[in-house]
């Protein structure tokens, strides 16, 4: 995108918020970095530089914007919707591994070497994975010195700073102001005095359907776990530092988000991971605009545009749930996977009382005994498979791993199917691509369309939605009065 300036001058001029996140402006006047979408009047054609990251203007010596604050905008739609080296890249980064493992650990976790990971994400990004990570930290940074009442020293080190001179140098560096003055500058009103509460805004491109999205969080919501509570998603998070609790609650214009982390440095990668579950980086408008040229589908879309698909804050959490969710109804899947959280998960301490546990780990359930399961035999073996294999690291599903080897491991599998594949891929691999035609919902959906019905004729004629197919998934099953595509009212 930024190398097409004609069209980054269009966005630019228009002030078009769709754009937020795809690239950034430099202005050589004022040396600072902008948000297509930023307010103030834009500047000549001849003064501005495009960068495809926040890292990229950095490293150029630019500074970010006071006013549109461009490193809190969404992110590109890229690196969800891609699987290549750099999408992967991008997603491990986000949820912190170079702070964690460092740019070897990132190499490592992607199947290639270092030197050919700075080079691939230096030639697309303009910034190597260091920068990446440091552009990150400023953001967490900036998020815990405005919303905190920390000291400056707790905010550096959460943030993963290694030091508070490096703290205070990046923060100078980025915003062109002091981590005090950050502070000062902040919007008027409480801040989180209770260590590790945080409440925040996550930002999304216009329009967001919540709907389907909090509806399917609700009505799937594992006992103990996850809970619809006074107009928020509330759920329990196993973080890489520590656990956390998060409820979330759409807002017009964005996402409320409450956390509450037993350590702060988790912060950047619990933000990662509700951004990913809620598919808040998506740009509805390409998703939709490809949709409706489907004439069939075309109704759907204008009735309630920006239906999004309800992801996972656990690939490995969400395997086994698919697998308890084989030929059983909703409840019964989530009584299932309750009496799995209570036998196995971690317990946890709730202030509001209704969050017990963690989901149980791989290694949590290796000791499971099938035995005690209330299930066919088949499906037993087929779900003690999965966790040995999770377990084992046979099978890799995390936010790096390649989606068709991911597949592949999935169907060598025994007891698992296409359709338990798709939707692992669709809502843990987070592949916007992901299709399901053997699914009863989706074809009773597109026979009632005058769609077809039978799989392979439906997976023919869902060649013309690619590479979108899970979110005509989602306005498929939508034409159904499941509780699964209602925002829950209490």
């Amino acid at each position: 995108m930024h190398t097409d300036t004609e069209r980054c001058l269009r966005a630019v001029q228009s002030k078009d918020a769709r754009f937020d996140g795809w690239f950034f402006t430099a202005v050589l006047t004022t040396r600072i970095y902008c948000r297509p979408s930023c307010p103030v009047v834009p500047p000549k054609p001849e003064n501005m530089r495009f960068y495809p990251s926040a890292a990229a203007a950095q490293q150029a010596g630019f500074r970010a914007c006071k006013r549109c604050r461009p490193d809190a905008s969404p992110g590109s739609p890229e690196w969800n919707e891609r699987a290549d080296l750099v999408a992967r890249a991008m997603r491990l980064i986000a949820d912190g591994i170079v702070d964690r493992e460092g740019v070897p650990g990132l190499a490592a976790r992607l199947g290639y070497s270092t030197r050919q990971t700075e080079r691939q994400l230096l030639a697309e990004l303009g910034a190597g994975p260091l920068a990446l990570a440091r552009a990150q930290r400023a953001q967490t940074a900036r998020l815990l010195v405005e919303t905190t009442a920390l000291p400056m020293a707790d905010v550096a080190f959460a943030a993963g700073f290694a030091s508070i001179r490096t703290f205070n140098e990046t923060v100078r560096e980025v915003f062109a102001l002091s981590p005090t003055e950050l502070r000062q500058r902040a919007r008027p009103g409480p801040r989180a005095t209770v260590p590790g509460a945080l409440a925040l805004r996550l930002p999304f491109r216009q329009p967001l359907n919540p709907d389907n999205l909090f509806g399917h969080l609700a009505a799937t919501a594992v006992p103990g776990v996850e809970e619809w509570r006074d107009g928020a998603y509330r759920r329990t998070l196993h973080l890489p530092y520590g656990h956390g609790i998060v409820a979330l609650s759409p807002r017009p214009d964005h996402i409320d988000c409450r956390l509450s982390l037993t350590d702060l440095r988790d912060l950047a990668g619990a933000i990662a991971r509700c951004r990913r579950m809620l598919d808040l980086d998506a740009d509805p408008e390409a998703v939709d605009g490809l949709l409706r040229e489907d004439p069939r589908l075309a109704p759907l879309v204008d009735k309630a545009p920006g239906r999004r698909v309800p992801r996972t804050v656990d690939a490995d959490e969400f395997a086994v749930r698919a697998v308890l969710g084989q030929q059983v109804s909703t409840a019964a899947a989530r009584t299932h996977a309750g009496r799995l959280v209570r036998a196995h998960g971690e317990q946890i301490d709730d202030p509001d009382g209704g969050l017990s546990h963690l989901f149980p780990s791989a290694a949590a359930l290796a000791g499971l005994d099938p035995e005690q399961l209330a299930m066919p035999r088949t499906r037993r073996a087929t779900l003690t498979g999965v966790i040995a294999a999770l377990g084992s690291g046979a099978l890799q599903l995390g936010v790096g791993s390649d989606r068709d080897a991911a597949r592949a491991q999935l169907a060598a599998l025994p007891g698992v199917g296409p359709w338990t594949v798709e939707c692992i891929a669709m809502r843990a691999l987070g592949d916007p691509d992901a299709f399901t035609p053997t699914d009863l919902g989706l074809r009773r959906a597109a026979a009632g369309l005058g769609l077809p019905h039978t799989p392979a004729a439906l997976i023919r004629h869902s060649a013309i939605w690619r590479p979108w197919r899970a979110y005509a998934v989602q306005y498929l099953w939508a034409t159904d009065d499941h509780p699964i595509n209602h925002l829950p009212t209490n």
